[in-house]
């Protein structure tokens, strides 16, 4: 590893928002999860859900991450797996997540009027059906998109952009880009699995700690 790969997985790793997520609901479209996951890169998300479509487990998910063609963004973003849409809001929840479902409904507010900067998950639906009714129901609030046009939905690639650059820009207000999110350990153990990804696995499954790293990123 080069000092200046190193150097720029470590601006990166600074500026990972552990408080802001995406959860897929069976989007089943390998490319429109490779765009989610692209941009969740882009904005910082440190790691996204998905529920695999109904029916089968939807190609490229590995025991409980994704591993499908994102451009390289899948080695920066690992997307967990989950059983169930509704169940997946309830873990997030329990873990200190409101719930943002892209629903139309009753409740439904404008997508730029939550606050971002508390921890989030955008919950997005299917590229055909949306988010189901009762993973909605479960979420803390349902958002839309104004449309003026002919056609009322967008790709869901497209929302998921929309809505997670709004969070960003929300949070670079607030400037939580500034200063690592990460705790200093998390930092250096994710530094030395984006730096060493052939070596990591074999320090885990040793049950070895990491070796640290010095300035220019070489193993001490």
């Amino acid at each position: 590893m080069t000092p200046e790969r190193y150097q720029k997985i470590l601006r990166v790793l600074r500026r990972r928002q552990p408080t802001l997520t995406v959860l897929m609901d069976e989007v089943n479209k390998p490319h429109n999860l490779s765009a989610i996951v692209r941009t969740c890169d882009a904005v910082g998300v440190l790691e996204a859900h998905a529920v695999p479509p109904q029916g089968g487990q939807l190609a490229g998910f590995k025991g409980h991450t994704y591993a499908a063609t994102s451009g390289s963004a899948h080695k920066w973003v690992p997307v967990q797996a989950h059983a169930a849409a509704t169940s997946a809001v309830r873990e997030l929840q329990g873990r200190g997540f409101q719930v943002l479902a892209t629903h139309l409904s009753q409740r439904s507010v404008d997508y730029r009027e939550p606050d971002y900067t508390r921890p989030t998950c955008v919950l997005l639906g299917a590229e055909k059906w949306g988010v189901s009714d009762e993973a909605a129901e479960a979420a803390d609030a349902n958002i839309v998109i104004p449309m003026f046009g002919m056609v009322q939905s967008l790709n869901v690639s497209v929302a998921a952009a929309t809505i997670l650059f709004e969070a960003q820009r929300q949070r670079l207000a607030a400037g939580m880009y500034d200063a690592p999110q990460l705790s200093p350990e998390e930092l250096a153990r994710l530094a030395f699995e984006w730096g060493y990804p052939d070596l990591a696995p074999g320090y885990r499954e040793r049950g070895e700690p990491y070796p640290a790293l010095d300035e220019d990123g070489q193993i001490v």
